[in-house]
């Protein structure tokens, strides 16, 4: 299989979607989309600038003013299409995204549904954004608080996840009557395309839903956050760039939502049920290759079961089996491009270098410069780089732990906190060490954590916001107090 295997062929587009339009770059230049499995060129996509891209944002000025005047209602019956024609369209856009990500089809097709699943959420928690009568301070006044949306929205977004992390940001965006200019990673634009299409498709009005895409991603980045029209700025990625995007959104006190790096612990205590904590630790650590914020970074276990942890964990690994993401019989596909494996090799070959025993893998495999072999690593310390950094790849590096007090202390040890897991059988020791992790999502037994309906985000280094939920709608709302006198 491959992506001549589109039944709607309309979705594979090679313009980027400004105001309704489809269109090519001013300069002409196009730049390619290739497949990470085999190196082969998918598309040529139109390379955009700052141009189309301040174009993007007047046009989405204009058509929030009369998107906003709807009712929510109105405007969740729109948004409720777009989903219906994600759903219909799941396979097409599971193809879309193996072809220019790489990820396992069962995995690009969950995540397709997943990515859906916020416009549903929010088409719908959108007729629930509610203000308050506030006691008054004298009988002849009232106080009201209403909420609107904040105006323009730009959105960053990066190519591990290219449909999820655009409806997560788009939906409640929508929803609540603002528009959204979106610059996707240039590694994985199809998939943003592909969604504009349906986006068209569903009557979402020309202007509300932009896609730029273009290969310049510092001086689009920089209008985004310079332009004034732009009141909310919102990224997923790395910490480096999430920190200097809020420096220059601070120019024009824009508000920001950051949902940035991942330093994720897995805490496996002695009384944990042991298959369970390895199936859930292999979970959380391979899924997507390794390539999510929320994987696996550190897998700290109790001194007293670590060797049988780690016989059995490392049993399974050796069962994956590497490949393009097509093949029925693989399950870990490519890493995004030959630079993100020599980047894990080099923190292999420190920890190696300083004392760290690779248990199976190790490698780039031979199938080509993509692929890194699924490996486990022991005898670590927090000297080694792999140990402090994200890894965002097929590595399980598996740590020892004598108390729990030791492996909180392990766990926090970090200036990151996006994401933790514990697995224990003591209720106790569940409230203990879920409140003392400084994380800002912990999963307890469980570590397919994220839906449509809880509140993803960080604290420390790992951003600022929460996306889904009742929650995911604040960052796109301003609350309006409201004065009535002489009553």
């Amino acid at each position: 299989m491959s992506i001549s295997n589109l039944k709607n062929t309309s979705l594979l587009k090679t313009k980027s979607y400004i105001n309704g339009q489809w269109l090519d770059a001013d300069s002409g230049q196009t730049f390619d989309v290739i497949d990470p499995a085999n190196g082969e060129v998918i598309a040529s996509v139109a390379d955009l600038g700052v141009g189309e891209t301040h174009r993007a944002i007047q046009a989405a000025e204009k058509a929030m003013q009369p998107w906003k005047k709807l009712t929510a209602k109105e405007r969740s019956n729109i948004l409720r299409k777009w989903y219906d024609l994600i759903m219909l369209n799941q396979d097409d856009l599971a193809i879309i995204m193996t072809a220019e990500q790489g990820k396992v089809l069962a995995e690009s097709k969950g995540e397709v549904g997943y990515g859906a699943s916020f416009v549903e959420w929010f088409a719908e928690e959108a007729k629930r954004v509610y203000g308050d009568v506030i006691p008054s301070t004298t009988i002849d006044r009232r106080s009201i608080a209403i909420k609107q949306a904040i105006g323009v929205v730009a959105a960053v977004t990066p190519w591990n996840f290219p449909n999820a992390m655009i409806t997560r940001k788009a939906a409640p965006a929508l929803a609540v009557g603002c528009a959204i200019v979106l610059k996707p990673a240039s590694e994985t634009p199809l998939s943003a395309l592909a969604l504009a299409e349906l986006a068209d498709q569903a009557g979402i009005p020309a202007g509300l839903f932009n896609v730029v895409v273009g290969t310049n991603a510092v001086d689009i980045g920089k209008e985004l956050t310079s332009n004034p029209l732009v009141k909310k700025f919102t990224f997923t990625g790395s910490t480096p760039i999430g920190k200097l995007l809020i420096q220059q959104c601070s120019n024009t006190v824009k508000r920001t939502s950051m949902e940035l790096g991942g330093n994720a612990p897995v805490i496996v205590f002695a009384d944990a049920d042991l298959d369970k904590a390895v199936s859930g630790a292999l979970i959380a650590k391979f899924r997507n290759a390794g390539q999510t914020c929320i994987c696996a970074n550190r897998i700290i276990v109790e001194d007293s079961i670590y060797d049988e942890f780690i016989e059995k964990f490392t049993a399974q690994v050796k069962q994956f089996t590497l490949g393009n993401g097509f093949d029925e019989n693989t399950t870990i596909g490519p890493l995004i491009t030959s630079k993100a494996t020599k980047n894990i090799q080099a923190l292999v070959n420190d920890a190696k270098e300083k004392g760290a025993k690779v248990l199976t893998g190790g490698n780039i495999d031979t199938l080509g410069d993509n692929f890194y072999q699924p490996t486990v690593i022991v005898n670590l310390n927090n000297e080694m780089r792999i140990a402090r950094e994200e890894i965002f790849g097929p590595v399980a590096t598996i740590f020892k732990f004598s108390t729990e007090q030791e492996a909180i202390t392990m766990a926090n040890d970090t200036e990151f906190g996006l994401a933790s897991y514990i697995f224990t059988k003591d209720m106790s020791r569940v409230w203990r060490v879920s409140e003392a992790v400084e994380y800002g999502m912990v999963g307890v037994n469980e570590v397919a954590i994220s839906s449509e309906i809880i509140p993803f985000g960080g604290i420390k280094e790992s951003g600022q916001g929460r996306e889904g939920s009742k929650y995911g709608l604040d960052d796109y709302l301003e609350i309006k107090y409201i004065c009535l006198g002489d009553i």
